[in-house]
């Protein structure tokens, strides 16, 4: 493959943290050594991944680190071969940031993350290891409920903390991408994702991150039905009719994609109200033909900024993510991707 290629392909180092801890029922943290060795392991037909996408939050990378430690954490990626793409940004409560839709104080917190990435991600910059990529972003708060009682002003306020968040971001030479899912209050819906985009008003400075698990959800109305486009039961027709127009209105937003499978399963986890949960690229229970659904979403992608995409599955068994062949299918998967929808600079 020549290395002219685009989209390049990278793999996320989140899930070896995303629903890992020490609580009840929780599996041990994977460590970013460890992720990068089992990234840097896939291989199909003698190609690799290009890169990863990173977590900037302990204990992948410590958000008050020094130049020289972000340096060697540099090294240790550009050693595989690697590079660095897009940074998601320490913005929850119990990290470095808070909630988008809080009082002044929680705004702050919440802009002072996402000052924390874009310094993270200047050092990478310079380094050398990252030429592309966004910083992601979401409202940083679980509670739709909430949100749900004045729609209006709490839109507001989520787009008032994103637009002075994308004013640093952009004096970075950064642009941040919000990650819509069900269970962000203010993201939680296309509908609701759209109305926030378009009153932020900022495209050069904040997007879209389409996450294909994600958007699956969207289509269902889970925690929205009133913007629901697809009923249970749905036939072959119907979901892409429906599929198209959800991405229609989103992927002119859209900076950064993830591919992803979902089951179309929606569980309860922590601080969220719903979420639902990624399932591996080769899942029998799989609701996407992932090859075809990705190129709804890369239309016209080299016009919007995009030269990576990612693969995000979050929450899978340790034993699963240990397994050198899950990233040969995902890799696999991501090949196919490429090979469909790619293009050459």
């Amino acid at each position: 493959m020549s290395s002219k290629t685009f989209p390049k392909l990278h793999n996320a180092m989140w899930p070896g943290l995303v629903g890992k801890g020490d609580g009840p029922g929780q599996e041990p943290p994977i460590s970013l050594k460890r992720m990068l060795e089992l990234t840097a392991g896939a291989r199909v037909n003698g190609q690799k991944f290009d890169g990863v996408d990173c977590f900037l939050f302990l204990p992948h990378t410590d958000p008050n680190a020094s130049d020289d430690e972000l340096r060697k954490i540099a090294d240790r990626i550009a050693g595989y071969g690697f590079s660095v793409g897009s940074l998601v940004a320490p913005i929850w409560t119990g990290t470095v940031g808070d909630t988008a839709m809080g009082d002044a104080a929680a705004r702050k917190k919440f802009c002072n993350a996402v000052k924390v990435a874009c310094r993270i991600a200047g050092v990478f910059n310079k380094h050398g290891v990252r030429k592309y990529g966004v910083i992601r972003i979401d409202s940083a708060d679980g509670n739709v409920e909430k949100w749900s009682k004045d729609p209006k002003k709490n839109t507001a306020a989520i787009a008032k903390t994103f637009r002075e968040a994308a004013k640093i971001a952009a004096d970075h030479g950064e642009r941040l991408a919000a990650e819509g899912e069900i269970c962000w209050a203010g993201m939680h819906s296309w509908k609701a994702m759209l109305d926030l985009l378009e009153a932020v008003d900022m495209p050069d400075a904040l997007g879209f991150q389409a996450d294909m698990a994600h958007t699956y959800l969207y289509l269902m109305g889970y925690n929205a039905p009133e913007a629901a486009l697809l009923k249970p039961g749905y036939s072959e027709d119907e979901f892409y009719a429906a599929y198209e127009k959800m991405v229609d209105k989103l992927r002119p937003w859209t900076i950064d994609f993830h591919v992803a499978q979902n089951d179309g399963e929606v569980r309860g986890a922590g601080s969220h109200d719903k979420t639902g949960k990624h399932c591996p690229a080769g899942d029998p229970k799989g609701k996407l033909d992932v090859v075809r659904c990705a190129g709804y979403w890369l239309k016209d992608a080299p016009k919007r900024g995009i030269q990576h995409i990612c693969w995000d599955g979050c929450m899978f068994p340790n034993a699963m993510l240990e397994t050198q062949s899950t990233w040969n299918d995902i890799l696999d998967v991501m090949l196919k991707v490429r090979a469909a929808h790619g293009w050459t600079a």
